[in-house]
């Protein structure tokens, strides 16, 4: 097998971009994976396959899959009201306009339900324009963004923080980015009276074997752990913004459900192959072919893709991930599942060609649309 992949992704390391990084494309038994550059940008120990990341919104796909286990345990339905587990959004209000001062409300049209969140379109979380006054509650009252783990109350107070906050549209109305798997978290933890960082661990990282994907890294481990960077202002030299032995080294108050895992290539790789596999693993089944497969549908209208094209950039949207939806690139395909991470991470499942990609970086994305080394990966992909 030629190394292509190494050679790629060597290519923004030596040019500065990048001071290491992790790739892995994978169809059935057939996986090539590269590991290049550093942990950091002293060069001071090398990037390996098992090297531990900030994989940031690569949660949110796990984040799905424990919520579709709940639903098959009869726990809750999709169109279960969430107000009976989180009492703080029994009556929300929502702005009278997009635009309008947050003390301009209305009542909700409706109650907020599950699959409300698994689709985000529950009212609360991220337009094309952070400008709006509700939307900037979100920021100074949430602390909603790039991750910091450390930064954020518990659920209780930032649930009531987030009863404070009026909906951005109706329930069902808008797809607005990020928030409803916070939310999300916080109706697993309530509804099974476990922690999030408990439930994942039991019932979705030790089935498949995803051994070092957690809320945050043990002491034993940070020897592994990637420094987290963003380019500085002036386009010099990367800064830091996260230190192996900083945010990450305690499972916070606040463990999120949108963005607060640490992993490694192998562990999301089994994730993917269990998405791929209708729901089974090796000795045994996550989730049914049924959850799986609405996981991975669009379940948006052409008009809420439109609302969301700052992020989707032309995707649909299933429970927790994107979906391509048409050929608009070439790197993607329709039924491609998955999402990227602010941290600079990417991961994805093809149905089609029964393919799983997954890119880890240490480098902060500068906004929300995909940067060229995660277009250039998938394009490599996509001609394996």
């Amino acid at each position: 097998m030629t190394s292509d992949l190494r050679s790629l992704l060597e290519a923004h390391v030596e040019d500065g971009s990048l001071p290491g990084a992790v790739g892995l494309v994978a169809r059935g038994e057939d996986v090539e994976v590269a590991a290049v550059g550093s942990l950091d940008t002293a060069a001071s120990t090398p990037m390996t396959r098992d090297s531990l990341f900030r994989i940031a919104s690569l949660t949110k796909p796990v984040t799905a899959a424990a919520t579709m286990m709940l639903i098959e345990d009869g726990l809750f339905a999709l169109d279960s009201p969430v107000s009976r587990w989180l009492p703080e959004l029994a009556a929300p209000m929502v702005v009278r306009t997009p635009s309008s001062p947050v003390d301009d409300v209305v009542p909700a049209e409706r109650a907020i339900t599950v699959e409300d969140l698994l689709t985000f379109r529950a009212g609360h979380g991220f337009p094309s324009d952070f400008s709006l006054p509700a939307v900037q509650l979100l920021f100074s009252e949430l602390k909603q963004g790039p991750p910091q783990p450390q930064s954020i109350a518990p659920p209780d107070e930032w649930m009531a923080a987030l009863a404070r906050i009026p909906l951005l549209h109706q329930p069902g109305a808008a797809w607005l980015y990020n928030t409803g798997c916070d939310i999300l978290g916080v109706l697993l933890a309530r509804a099974t009276g476990r922690s999030l960082p408990d439930l994942f661990a039991e019932r979705v990282f030790a089935p498949l074997g995803m051994r070092d994907t957690a809320f945050a890294v043990p002491p034993g481990e940070l020897h592994r752990f990637a420094s987290y960077y963003r380019a500085a202002p002036d386009g010099g030299a990367l800064e830091l913004v996260d230190a192996p032995d900083g945010q990450w080294n305690s499972v916070p108050a606040f463990p999120s459900g949108t963005g607060g895992l640490v992993s490694t290539a192998d562990d999301w790789f089994a994730f993917g192959r269990m998405l791929l596999a209708e729901g089974a693993y090796e000795g045994g089944r996550l989730l049914s072919p049924d959850s799986v497969r609405r996981m991975t549908t669009d379940h948006l209208s052409a008009p809420q893709r439109e609302g969301g094209a700052l992020f989707l950039e032309g995707q649909g949207w299933g429970y927790g991930g994107s979906v391509d939806v048409a050929l608009l690139a070439p790197w993607n395909a329709p039924g491609r599942y998955g999402w990227i991470g602010g941290t600079g991470t990417a991961a994805h499942v093809d149905p089609g060609t029964g393919a799983v990609t997954i890119l880890l970086t240490q480098r902060e994305l500068g906004g929300p649309a995909s940067p060229a080394l995660m277009r250039e990966f998938w394009t490599y992909a996509a001609t394996r």
